[in-house]
């Protein structure tokens, strides 16, 4: 077994897959000689002359040669600085990546994967720190994936690669750090768009979740656990598909959940799931699910306002405690 970082698991994932297929490309602000914004790329170009270029400063214009390069038979893989920078690809992303298998009756598709980092922790202000995963989520013909664990990471960034559809491949910035271990054989991870895992086994309660909130919520299972509650916390990894298999067969044996993700409450994954285990799995459901999320309004600059706008540990387990105790007939 070999330690990895996150960020050495995304360069690992770019190199081995440029290795394999002389189509995969690379392209975006910074990616070149700098490595990119966090030194996701650092060292490719060196290792692979003339297929990692910078580009200039135009995320539409990033994205729309991504679309282009697609079409045309490469595999771009192309990198968005910040996710909030997401705005201003999003008519490439949209009406053009995600609609071009449609439109063509399924003879075209545009192989391509957008990386980019979302999430707070890190002061960065109301412009540096937005997840919108819930925007990208809701478009058809769009793949969104979110890791939380170096093996998943490479793995999935693996399979987004070779797949056939556009990818939004989402990056927690305050995850790059992460340690983890992983086969000395990398070709061992196996990471499958659209599968859940259970971080956590448990009995009590489902919590639901994903990114950097993964360890918010293990943290809140393990002190639950001192008091004889036993959460599930299951890692839903792929954001759209989500594995509502998964889901459904983990509350039909714990009869609760509680939905957790960084992004803003309001309109959010959280409220796709909640209704679709309400919808779908309501004869299970001893209590209303619950979400847990960032507060409706911009991030904060400040530490403190930026961790009361985040939430924490204590949020989760006060969510978890107040499902535990409520029922459908209570007020």
């Amino acid at each position: 077994m070999a330690e990895f970082r996150i960020i050495k698991a995304i360069n690992q994932a770019l190199s081995d897959a440029m290795t394999e297929d002389t189509s995969v490309v690379i392209f975006g602000e910074d990616v070149a000689r700098p490595g990119g914004a966090f030194t996701a790329t650092r060292g490719l170009q060196e290792a692979f002359p003339g297929r990692v270029l910078d580009t200039p400063i135009s995320e539409q214009a990033i994205t729309g040669a991504a679309v282009g390069a697609a079409l045309s038979g490469l595999r771009p893989v192309v990198e968005i600085m910040f996710m909030d920078f997401i705005t201003l690809a999003m008519d490439q992303l949209v009406n053009q990546a995600a609609k071009v298998r449609f439109m063509s009756g399924g003879q075209v598709s545009v192989p391509m994967v957008l990386r980019t980092p979302h999430g707070g922790t890190q002061n960065a202000g109301p412009q540096h720190s937005q997840c919108l995963e819930a925007w990208l989520a809701h478009i058809p013909g769009l793949i969104v994936i979110c890791p939380a664990t170096p093996s998943d990471t490479y793995g999935l960034l693996r399979a987004a690669i070779t797949n056939p559809n556009p990818v939004v491949f989402v990056e927690n910035k305050a995850l790059y750090g992460v340690k983890g271990n992983m086969p000395d054989d990398l070709a061992e991870i196996t990471a499958e768009i659209g599968k859940a895992r259970i971080a956590r086994s448990g009995q009590d309660i489902t919590i639901v979740t994903y990114g950097a909130m993964l360890y918010r919520s293990l943290e809140a299972a393990e002190q639950l656990a001192g008091n004889g509650i036993e959460a599930e916390v299951i890692d839903l990894r792929t954001l759209q598909p989500w594995d509502k298999a998964a889901v459904l067969e983990s509350i039909s044996r714990t009869h609760r959940a509680v939905v957790v993700h960084e992004a803003v409450t309001a309109f959010g994954i959280g409220a796709e799931i909640a209704a679709t285990l309400v919808d779908e799995g309501f004869d299970e459901l001893d209590s209303p699910v619950i979400r847990v999320g960032a507060d409706f309004t911009p991030s904060p600059f400040a530490p403190q306002l930026e961790a009361a706008f985040l939430p924490q540990t204590d949020d989760i387990i006060a969510a978890v405690r107040k499902v535990l105790v409520r029922g459908f007939n209570d007020g």
